[in-house]
């Protein structure tokens, strides 16, 4: 029996195959490659390259490599994007999610998390914020998000399937055994680009806003360890296989940093100082968003690790450094 990770190369999806290759579980890949890395993939793990929206090619991988379970990670994900490119999103992230759920149930798949966001909730009308807040995506990626939840909670009614979707908060950090971490060039993670700022990968960066009601006028938002996000998802996995109730819950650590906050910490830890300008706000930003973490703390016994925005800091500027030198494309 084996685990299917969608997404596998990509950012947090590598990270999730290293986690469960270090489990001694049996991992199976499907990803197209357009923003993951061969590389990314754990030697352990065996790579399809495919795309999840062809549902003949993961049936076959469901019956080839016995598996019993999907962790979901394949999609777009930068939020601009979706504004302008919306029917982009409608297509990866909810219509390919329909053809992978069509192929779980007509495979016997009963087992799946889903890597959901926090964008669900759109503009939150308190922080933190739990799970049961009015869901208001303001974006067709945050909308697109819900509609695969809404996917999952109807197939879980109607079939033997259950499911965990973990809404993320800001993702950030590499693996600390330097074995993978975000990869893509001009991601627009904040943590990311005050790295390659820090590193002279670019000559600067841009604090959209500095007018936000929080205590320096800019965006709060809750960093959590893509290390601490993996094992969560393990804690869910482990969940599933005890035949419990799914569920929708929160992935963060409960506690947020502001933007300024995130680059004093990045000139910090790499001891460099650099340029940051002073923009307008960008629409669509809420101010703070942050997570009530107390139902996944509870329901799946997580406990993070790495609670800590200096050590995020440390292992992304490592990382960095890691792809200017030895980590090839």
């Amino acid at each position: 029996m084996s685990v299917l990770v969608t997404g596998g190369a990509g950012y947090i999806g590598s990270h999730m195959v290293h986690e469960l290759v270090d489990g001694g579980e049996a991992v199976v890949v499907v990803d197209n490659l357009s923003t993951g890395h061969r590389w990314a993939v754990a030697e352990q793990a065996e790579l399809v390259v495919g795309d999840i929206a062809d549902q003949g090619l993961i049936e076959d991988v469901i019956a080839h490599h016995g598996v019993e379970a999907i962790v979901h990670f394949a999609g777009s994900i930068i939020v601009p994007e979706s504004i302008s490119n919306p029917l982009k999103y409608y297509a990866n992230n909810t219509a390919n999610s329909r053809n992978l759920l069509a192929a779980a149930v007509k495979c016997g798949v009963r087992r799946m998390i889903f890597s959901s966001t926090a964008a669900v909730y759109g503009m939150p009308e308190e922080n933190p914020v739990g799970e049961t807040a009015r869901l208001a995506p303001i974006s067709p990626y945050g909308t697109s998000k819900w509609m695969t939840e809404q996917m999952l909670a109807d197939t879980a009614a109607a079939h033997d399937f259950n499911y965990v979707a973990l809404r993320y908060f800001n993702v950030a950090g590499a693996d600390p055994k330097g074995r993978t971490g975000q990869s893509t060039p001009r991601a627009t993670h904040l943590i990311k680009v005050a790295s390659q700022t820090a590193l002279g990968e670019r000559a600067g960066m841009s604090v959209f806003g500095t007018d936000y009601p929080t205590p320096d006028g800019t965006c709060i938002r809750d960093y959590i360890h893509v290390s601490d996000l993996v094992r969560a998802h393990s804690a869910a996995l482990d969940y599933l296989r005890a035949d419990t109730r799914s569920q929708v819950l929160n992935c963060g650590y409960g506690s947020g940093y502001s933007v300024h906050e995130v680059i004093d910490a990045v000139k910090r830890v790499s001891g460099e100082d650099f340029t940051v300008e002073l923009g307008r706000r960008r629409d669509g930003d809420p101010a703070a968003l942050v997570a009530a973490s107390d139902e996944i703390r509870r329901i799946l016994d997580w406990a993070p690790e790495l609670d800590d925005l200096d050590t995020i800091v440390t292992h992304a500027l490592s990382w960095e450094k890691k792809l200017r030198t030895t980590v090839a494309a």
